[in-house]
């Protein structure tokens, strides 16, 4: 790509996103000058989809545009942060602007959805990646982590897990309305990010569900310092989930599978009714699955987990 059609391309679908709160100087300098929010602590996350690894090369440029900012905004949902400004490095094979056109319709439709601001990027030449830095903001010395569940403290889960690896493995299946949405679940994840703000200050730990349930539960735990029992009955699994697997094949996607974009939450009993209430008034389901233990590791119904990493989602 040569520069001219590089920064005509830019000029043409990748600016007019960058207004929004703390925005000084936006797309078309060397970098963008932003304001923080007084008295806030900046979160700030970086994810990168790769064609072929993170999505399929077949997939509909809308539904990558929309991926490559749900992905960043489930991290800072994890966070309880509310997003603000988004940095977009974009890789293309050829300078397809039908293509380029449908990725930013994706993209800008989920940064309306959340306030974001795109202030900037890069645009180059090369096999279809897209990367996304985005940055949000907490209270001062409030926000959510890894670290913070505690033995007697319960686990929640939001949405429906599975959903997505199902989707997936669908991927070339005959259309059908079961099938369509957990498709849908998996091209177009929604971000927690309103549960997430919602639970500061109530839940003590939280991740979001993008390895696996159990791989990123494990991740929770080992920095909490303690371990968990998952009840298996109590895993929330939507009807076109068992209706296209089975209760055993999508109790396992649930477990094992990859790309939700839920969220897990530690809170103490006594929060519980808190956490249910906002789960509630934003119309997200938020199922108690299990609760934490003193004894490392993760147990099923009481027995041990021996393997936590066969089946999530793995780039090495």
């Amino acid at each position: 790509m040569d520069r001219p059609a590089e920064f005509a391309l830019i000029r043409r679908w990748l600016t007019g996103m960058d207004q929004g709160a703390g925005v000084v100087l936006g797309v078309g300098d060397d970098a963008a000058v932003l304001a923080p929010p007084a008295d806030r602590h900046l979160v700030m996350t970086v994810d990168t989809l790769v064609s072929g690894t993170h999505f399929p090369e077949d997939a509909d440029a809308r539904d990558i545009g929309h991926r490559a900012l749900a992905v960043s905004l489930s991290d800072l949902a994890a966070m309880g942060a509310t997003p603000l400004w988004a940095l977009l490095a974009l890789t293309l094979p050829t300078a397809d602007e039908p293509w380029l056109a449908r990725f930013v319709d994706g993209f800008s439709a989920q940064a309306r959805s959340h306030g974001v601001a795109l202030v900037g990027g890069n645009l180059s030449r090369g096999p279809l990646t897209a990367s996304v830095q985005l940055t949000g903001h907490v209270p001062c010395g409030q926000w959510l982590s890894r670290g913070g569940a505690r033995p007697g403290q319960l686990l929640m889960v939001s949405g429906t897990p599975g959903d997505a690896a199902g989707g997936l493995a669908l991927w070339n299946s005959a259309p059908s309305p079961d099938r369509d949405a957990l498709l849908a679940r998996y091209l177009r994840p929604s971000a927690r990010v309103a549960l997430g703000q919602a639970a500061l200050g109530v839940a003590a730990a939280a991740i979001d569900i993008s390895d696996g349930l159990l791989d990123d539960l494990a991740h929770l735990c080992e920095a909490s310092g303690c371990g968990v029992d998952v009840q298996r009955e109590a895993l929330p699994l939507s009807p076109a989930l068992l209706a296209c697997f089975g209760r055993m094949r999508a109790t396992q996607m649930a477990l094992r599978g990859s790309d939700d974009y839920e969220l897990l939450l530690a809170c103490a009993p006594e929060s519980l009714p808190a956490l249910q209430r906002a789960a509630a008034e934003l119309v997200c389901p938020l199922t108690v699955i299990g609760r934490f233990e003193t004894s490392a590791g993760i147990r099923i119904n009481g027995e041990p987990l021996a393997d936590t990493g066969a089946g999530g989602f793995r780039h090495f």
